[in-house]
């Protein structure tokens, strides 16, 4: 992508090759494709920086795992390459959840920065996270979007800006009104409010211990041909019943209010995961049928289509926000005895006497 502006900005840091990199780690559904663009869009076009941009993802789909690249580099300096970017400055983490992944902050350069989206508080999520060094920021970026009915990824952008010296907050903003006119026309002011919500609001946080740098994770894979399982089993397949979902969720799930149902079973029918667990029982006139009990929320991904579809008045499906503990402790299981066995037969669970 090459630069178009006579004055650009002065990277304050660079990697080897003269690059400043950074990587954002997300799922599909939180917009952080669209972030990329946008930001490598102000770089470029805006500050008269070198860049380019790029994302890494399997089955494009709301919930598989993203990876989004940007590159940016003084004039004269044009980027010739699309490899993935392993030694980052920033990392940019736009689920929670994604905390939990091993080598998540993988190849951090010294003094790198990292931010999360969470309602965790910064030293809270350094503590988690096992950071010592650089910067830590967070964002509660769901409860922005949420309150400005848009995304994520803006509010991402917002923080992101605060966040790296070089980025002129004026300019990146002119980005994203550049990308909204075009596309979403009528979600441009609410989106700008997003932005400016959030570079006002982002917590950063130095941290002054001792540091040098996350090494990168090693990409060989743990199975190969020599030491692959007899049979060629799967040990981590996706639609398991062990598998949890539930980081696709984008800060709202369904609510499900057993006195308004009328067990039409339409929530069930527009359910693309067979979240809604049924069990015998008998309807309003003693007849037998089966009664909507609950809802698995471990395979929940928050689409809300239940919603739409439910035809109850007062409705017994609601959006609600999502908090933490709320899905755990309201999940109706689909199958305890099986996922008792699951849980026994993979070492997580001791065998009841």
């Amino acid at each position: 992508m090459p630069s178009k502006s006579s004055t650009a900005a002065i990277l304050p840091h660079t990697n080897e090759a003269g690059f400043y990199e950074i990587r954002f780690e997300s799922i599909g559904g939180l917009g952080a494709h669209m972030a990329g663009q946008t930001l490598a869009e102000a770089g470029v076009l805006g500050m008269g920086l070198e860049g380019s941009h790029f994302s890494s993802y399997g089955s494009e789909k709301k919930g598989s795992p993203l990876k989004s690249f940007i590159r940016f580099g003084e004039p004269g300096r044009p980027v010739r390459t699309s490899s993935p970017v392993l030694r980052p400055h920033l990392v940019a983490i736009f689920h929670d959840a994604l905390t939990r992944v091993p080598n998540i902050l993988s190849g951090l350069q010294p003094g790198g920065a990292v931010l999360v989206n969470t309602r965790h508080g910064a030293e809270e999520v350094a503590e988690q996270l096992g950071l010592t060094f650089g910067t830590i920021a967070v964002i509660d970026a769901l409860r922005i979007a949420l309150e400005e009915k848009t995304r994520i990824n803006t509010a991402m952008l917002g923080a992101i800006t605060r966040m790296v010296d070089f980025l002129d907050r004026e300019t990146v903003r002119g980005a994203v009104a550049r990308t909204f006119e075009k596309r979403y026309a009528q979600l441009l002011e609410a989106n700008l409010r997003t932005f400016d919500r959030a570079y006002e609001e982002v917590e950063i946080l130095d941290l002054d211990g001792p540091g040098e740098g996350i090494p990168v994770a090693s990409s060989v894979p743990d199975l190969g041909y020599a030491n692959a399982p007899m049979g060629g089993a799967i040990f981590n397949v996706g639609n398991t019943i062990g598998k949890d979902l539930s980081s696709s969720r984008r800060g709202t799930l369904p609510e499900f209010i057993r006195g308004a149902c009328i067990d039409c079973g339409l929530c069930d029918v527009a359910c693309p995961d067979l979240c809604f667990v049924w069990e015998e029982g008998v309807d309003d006139k003693g007849r037998p049928a089966m009664v909507l009990r609950g809802i698995d929320y471990q395979y929940c991904k928050g689409c809300l289509k239940c919603i739409e579809a439910c035809p109850s008045t007062p409705p017994a499906l609601v959006e609600r926000e999502e908090t933490e503990g709320w899905a755990a402790e309201h999940r109706v299981e689909h199958f305890p005895k099986v996922s008792e066995a699951h849980a026994v037969a993979s070492g997580a669970r001791s065998e009841n006497p």
